[in-house]
């Protein structure tokens, strides 16, 4: 069982739950492991079957709570433990793409770097108040949460010659996409009843599209499973409040707490994209449009195209 006795004590060191764990594990060296087993993998590959292609999902223990920056990292910034786990989480990231370029196959490779959630409440918490940095701002919300800043995040793209460098799109995307735009791009047939939500983007890399959006709507859930739908600058929330985190009786969050007594949300993200003005009763037809398009795409269980 996971012993704590000789681990970090400080505010980001919470969330670090009771379980089962090898002999050999390293809570604090563990996001090097991690990056050594997956640089071997790369050279093994390239070596072995250099004419194969490969896939590599490489999962870091940074930047989630708790923050345990490896002994290296410790102190490397300004900004506590958790900024030099955000450091050594871009160090861990750099060592990836050098091997790619080692071993030759970075000109030949899709690179993606996302996240799943936005920040954790308590590292929003102490970030805020210790180093003045906020890791979802401007957004409203986070980790858990409907709002904005529990599901923006970045979704970094490095495919030399299909991708120019420092390009952006206004495309709105999902995680979720990954699936059918990766099955695109190496001519995987999905069956109709796997990735349902999922919508090919393959064009957006390529720089075939036309501009107009290859994903229509896109769902939003949170831990509590309440739904939200955005289309264009529009977001629907299906609900009161976060959907997720519950501010009014969380001990660090009570704070940020902007009661509405309003049953659902409706915001407009170009003319207010920290969410601050509820347009539920304002734009009631835009509302009723995106919860009958929320509802549908329940009763089908799919949001994603019919193959």
């Amino acid at each position: 069982m996971l012993d704590k006795t000789d681990l970090p004590k400080h505010p980001y060191s919470r969330d670090n739950r009771p379980g089962l764990q090898a002999p050999d594990f390293d809570l604090e060296e563990v996001d090097l492991v991690f990056l050594q087993k997956s640089q071997e993998f790369i050279r093994r590959h390239t070596k072995e079957r250099p004419d194969q292609p490969f896939f590599l999902f490489h999962s870091a223990q940074a930047v989630h709570l708790p923050s345990f920056p490896a002994d290296r990292f410790k102190g490397k910034t300004k900004a506590g433990p958790h900024g030099d786990f955000i450091f050594e989480l871009d160090h861990v990231v750099g060592e990836l793409l050098k091997t790619l370029e080692k071993t030759g196959s970075a000109d030949n490779t899709l690179v993606i770097f996302t996240s799943d959630n936005g920040p954790e409440t308590g590292s929003v918490y102490h970030m805020r108040k210790d180093h003045q940095h906020d890791g979802a701002r401007p957004w409203r919300g986070m980790k858990r949460d409907n709002w904005e800043g529990g599901h923006r995040v970045p979704f970094i793209v490095r495919w030399p010659g299909k991708i120019p460098s420092g390009s952006r799109t206004a495309q709105t995307i999902c995680v979720s996409d990954i699936m059918a735009t990766c099955a695109a791009i190496v001519g995987a047939k999905l069956p109709n009843d796997a990735a349902e939500d999922s919508v090919d983007l393959s064009p957006i890399l390529k720089g075939t599209d036309d501009g107009q959006p290859l994903r229509e709507f896109t769902l939003h859930q949170t831990i509590s499973l309440a739904l939200a739908i955005r289309q264009g600058d529009w977001k629907y929330l299906d609900h009161g409040g976060s959907g997720g985190n519950r501010y009014e009786k969380h001990r660090l969050l009570k704070q940020w707490h902007i009661p509405d007594p309003l049953p659902a949300q409706l915001y407009n993200l170009a003319d207010d994209p920290a969410e601050t003005k509820n347009l539920l009763r304002a734009e009631p037809m835009i509302a009723k449009r995106l919860k009958a398009k929320l509802d549908q795409f329940v009763k089908t269980g799919r949001s994603g195209p019919i193959r």
